[in-house]
């Protein structure tokens, strides 16, 4: 049945050059701009429990993953990690750099937006750095009150073999390309007068999705990710702060919020049933809530998983044609067929719609917490099993902890 348009979303074509495109909203699905949320609620948070990068605190099951990565996935991230050291080591002191221009104190922002995109950023947009995202490690690096956010797409083709080693080179790679991009874009600034801070992809300094939100760039999906006009969660997402003079763009209804709740695909295609149907108030804001230690163990074994990824209709069409077909249809586009649903799990076959990949009990078990938090369940464990460690296994169990905690139990992750 055929849906009344509630408004029209005009956007930039996908790439530098292309014409605008028109994103139609059904009435039916028009919620708010951005997403819903109680702001009393999000500062609330924010101040009794502030957040952490998952970097640190879920840091024993990035270590584990290590001990159960093929061999071929293995030598892949040992040598995406090398080429991307230099590029989060740069952005790391990318705030002390000095401008190398002169400013004139112009508005800057549509000069930074067309740079952006003539660089190949798909999409950019301007807020203000919401520092109640900001998590506990970064609170006294971030600098600058200014986010350009900025997203570079994933391949297309590569992306729809989810999940598979060859959508893991698009997924690393483009993660490797964005680092560099971010580094011509800072400089940019820099000699125009400004100051810069490259907010990494890859040593992440906030959760990043509130600020693209806000600026313009895309909704909240069901799968967790951010749904962007052209390439939904085909995205990689980072940011730049600044001091430069710019004007705040402004959260967008693309009609997302509730279009998620008709579509439910990812929630029904995921193998590790994942996602949840019904959306809940988490820390101030209305989500479908991701239960973590359901998706990243099969995340972990099967070349990153990523089914949420390929099986989102905005992810696979566009959000152009599939807002189009539903205004037309009152249908989600694809749902229900093998092009938009089916996947392959490497030795377990594939899969069509309707049917998932069983898993036992103990195929969930991951360490969780923090390295030493991991550390020491396993010591206690061993303690409690009546067998007393060896002096051997003590001294050992000192050595490693007192390693954890010399290095401040950061790691770089971008999984």
């Amino acid at each position: 049945m055929a849906k009344t348009v509630s408004h029209v979303v005009t956007r930039p074509g996908r790439v530098h050059g292309d014409a605008d495109v028109q994103i139609p909203v059904a009435e039916d699905i028009t919620t708010v701009p951005g997403i819903r949320m109680r702001e009393e609620d999000v500062s609330f948070y924010s101040r009794a429990y502030p957040q952490e990068t998952q970097n640190i605190d879920k840091a024993a099951d990035r270590r584990w993953v290590w001990t159960i990565y093929s061999e071929e996935l293995a030598g892949f991230r040992k040598r995406h990690d090398a080429i991307n050291e230099p590029l989060v080591d740069a952005a790391a002191v990318s705030g002390d750099l000095e401008p190398t221009g002169t400013p004139t104190g112009e508005d800057l922002t549509e000069k930074l937006r067309l740079k952006a995109r003539e660089l190949g950023f798909g999409e950019a947009g301007f807020t203000k750095m919401d520092r109640r995202h900001v998590y506990t490690s970064k609170k006294r690096w971030v600098k600058f009150e200014h986010a350009i956010c900025v997203a570079l797409e994933q391949d297309y083709l590569q992306t729809q073999t989810l999940p598979s080693m060859e959508a893991e080179f698009a997924h690393f790679g483009t993660y490797e390309m964005e680092g560099a991009l971010l580094l011509d874009l800072a400089d940019y600034i820099r000699s125009l007068g400004y100051r810069a801070q490259i907010h990494s992809p890859n040593d992440n300094s906030a959760a990043y999705i509130p600020m693209f939100v806000a600026a313009g760039l895309g909704q909240l999906g069901a799968n967790g990710q951010l749904l962007s006009p052209h390439f939904g969660s085909r995205a990689r997402i980072a940011m730049i702060t600044t001091d430069a003079p710019v004007t705040y763009d402004q959260p967008i209804d693309y009609g997302i919020h509730q279009f998620c709740q008709e579509c439910q695909v990812c929630v029904n295609r995921c193998p590790g049933r994942a996602l949840v149907r019904d959306k809940v108030w988490w820390r101030g804001v209305e989500k479908n809530k991701l239960i973590y230690e359901r998706c990243r163990p099969v995340m972990a074994r099967y070349d990153g998983c990523a089914v949420c990824m390929k099986v989102c209709p905005i992810q696979r069409f566009g959000m152009p044609a599939v807002m189009e077909h539903y205004v037309a249809t009152g249908e989600v586009l694809g749902k229900g067929t093998d092009l938009l649903e089916g996947y392959t799990f490497l030795e377990r076959g594939y899969f069509g719609p309707g049917e998932l990949p069983q898993f036992s009990r103990d195929f969930f078990e991951i360490p969780h917490g923090r390295n030493e938090d991991w550390l020491f369940q396993q010591f206690k464990e061993k303690l409690m099993s009546g067998v007393a460690p060896t002096q051997e296994e003590a001294v050992s169990f000192a050595k490693e902890l007192h390693g954890i905690l010399a290095k401040g139990n950061s790691t770089i992750g971008d999984e």
